[in-house]
């Protein structure tokens, strides 16, 4: 059996607006309208920013305040790629006081560094919440080597570190925001089983 029974695997739930919450910030891996991606944003009742990753060149990302649907208002920023995302929420968490709440939507390796850099910050648990959205491909962190490989869609996959078949487990850490990967030959060099298309 390629996939090991261990389920530590996240289980998500659509985004909400915490009405605790003294700011709002949401993030996304992708051009996504706001009201596909959280509820209760028109009864927000405290500043709401949404962030996107928008991939492609073509944004300054500036800020852009208006409407988000009904009578909230929103401030947009897009971002060329997901690091420059990384690099101003790190700015921004180094800022914060109590009261935020970040959302996340994305793929789980956007979602997973968003809720890391939330850690490290400070931020509780219940003040950063994430739900899953695009492709099932997973971040597969080597455990003989501990490299990371993102993109991963199939049940075996080339460790980007060692180069060792890796098995990709349900085993989810959330300290390295990836499955685990342990060799598929290890005690049979060579004894591969076949490989699985299973995250497209």
């Amino acid at each position: 059996m390629l996939i090991s029974n261990i389920k530590s695997r996240p289980v998500y739930e659509r985004l909400a607006i915490d009405g605790a919450g003294r700011r709002h910030l949401v993030l996304s891996d992708a051009p996504r309208p706001l009201g596909e991606v959280i509820d209760g944003t028109e009864s927000a009742g405290a500043p709401l920013a949404y962030w996107v990753v928008a991939g492609t060149s073509a944004v300054d990302g500036q800020p852009q305040t208006g409407p988000a649907g009904n009578a909230a208002e929103v401030e947009t920023r897009a971002f060329r790629a997901a690091a420059h995302l990384f690099d101003r929420l790190t700015h921004r968490l180094g800022q914060e006081t109590v009261g935020l709440r970040l959302y996340a939507v994305g793929e789980e390796g956007f979602i997973w560094e968003v809720a890391k850099l939330a850690r490290a910050a400070g931020l509780e648990t219940e003040e950063c919440r994430t739900a899953h959205a695009g492709s099932l491909r997973r971040r597969v962190f080597c455990v003989h080597c501990k490299t990371i490989t993102e993109g991963v869609t199939t049940s075996l996959a080339a460790c980007a570190g060692c180069g060792a078949q890796l098995v990709v487990r349900d085993h989810f850490s959330r300290s390295h925001a990836a499955f685990m990967g342990v060799q598929a030959d290890a005690e049979a060099p060579g004894d591969l089983p076949p490989v699985e298309e299973l995250f497209p």
